[in-house]
């Protein structure tokens, strides 16, 4: 029953010669020929290493899905600390003196916040048109390396992160009595918007940032034919007319030291409310705006062009009289019903 002979394969691992060694044949074959790009490490077996066996090794990747929801906990648990240490911070100080504070911690802090904010809108922007097939690349005038809307919302997604932790930094440091790592704060956060849009490196989207560098100038000076794309940036500086008002009232208070005092908060000083610098930011993107038209009636001669440009005058002066207004209007209305029939008729071509 017992004394059968078992036969057994001849390149089977379990064989044992006379030395005691283990025979291993090719055992990369029983595994499978999926077995590539693995590493072979030498096995010793009774002091000796003629057997090596590989050893499968398989990248780790962990799901988007969990990737996801990492990211949203982390961003969760950051804007708590940021809330909570803000609020500690402002509960601190006086009563007298926290409305103050508050009041110049928002004139520094909310134009990049604008920003940040139409940063994210415009992604929004590019996903619909992305959505609905619309060639927005051609429209703009684009080259190949154009941010996505992907593209724009981690942009986004970084300045929300950098501008409120310096606001906390700068609310923190101040209740805490460190004045001057207090005014440090807005100071190195405006300083390094302006390094990062003028870095001369190919890093950080260098074609995006040189285009939109390119399309600012030729906004300040408008000596040549003005684009579609120019048109359009222009008009978005005149929406932000109100935040170039408080970066220039933030870039004063830094030049003259004044960042992290109430030394601004009387109207005769060199950066108060009674400052002509207010009215002329105020009005420079309407200016560039009304250069912009009368450049385009220089080249195809349209009177619409003027009528555009004297609207954007009267916008610019922002002069609010009742009578005024009707003619305000009419200048609207004319120009975009002419803008209307352009369009139809274009589509209709």
């Amino acid at each position: 029953m017992f004394g059968g002979q078992v036969a057994a394969p001849i390149n089977s691992p379990h064989l044992r010669r006379s030395g005691s060694r283990a025979v291993v044949s090719d055992l990369g074959a029983e595994l499978g020929n999926g077995v590539e790009n693995s590493y072979v490490h030498p096995l010793e077996i009774n002091g000796s290493k003629n057997a090596s066996i590989p050893l499968v090794t398989a990248a780790i990747v962990p799901s988007p899905t969990l990737l996801w929801r990492f990211k949203v906990l982390l961003f969760l648990l950051w804007g708590f600390i940021c809330g909570k240490t803000g609020w500690q911070s402002v509960m601190r100080m006086s009563a007298d003196l926290r409305d103050l504070f508050l009041y110049e911690a928002f004139l520094y802090y909310n134009p990049l916040l604008l920003v940040t904010t139409m940063a994210w809108l415009w992604g929004i922007n590019l996903w619909v048109f992305s959505r609905s097939n619309i060639n927005y690349a051609k429209i703009f005038d684009l080259d190949q390396n154009h941010l996505t809307h992907r593209e724009i919302w981690k942009c986004a997604t970084w300045m929300t992160i950098i501008v409120p932790t310096s606001m906390t930094a700068y609310l923190y440091l101040y209740s805490n009595g460190e004045v001057s790592l207090a005014a440090s704060q807005p100071v190195l956060l405006y300083f390094a918007v302006v390094m990062l849009l003028i870095f001369p490196f190919d890093i950080f989207y260098f074609s995006s940032r040189y285009y939109l560098l390119r399309a600012l100038w030729r906004i300040v000076l408008p000596l040549q034919a003005i684009t579609f794309s120019d048109f359009f940036l222009a008009d978005i500086l005149t929406s932000m007319a109100k935040v170039f008002s408080d970066i220039e009232r933030s870039v004063c208070r830094m030049v003259h030291r004044q960042v992290a005092t109430i030394a601004w908060f009387e109207a005769d000083s060199v950066c108060g409310s009674h400052s002509v610098a207010i009215p002329l930011v105020l009005v420079l993107p309407y200016l560039f705006r009304f250069f912009q038209c009368l450049r385009q009636y220089r080249d195809i001669g349209e009177r619409s062009a003027l009528l555009n440009g004297l609207s954007h005058v009267r916008n610019g002066y922002n002069t609010g009289t009742l009578w005024l207004e009707p003619c305000s209007c009419f200048l609207g209305f004319f120009w975009y019903c002419t803008i209307r029939g352009l369009v139809l008729s274009t589509h209709t071509e």
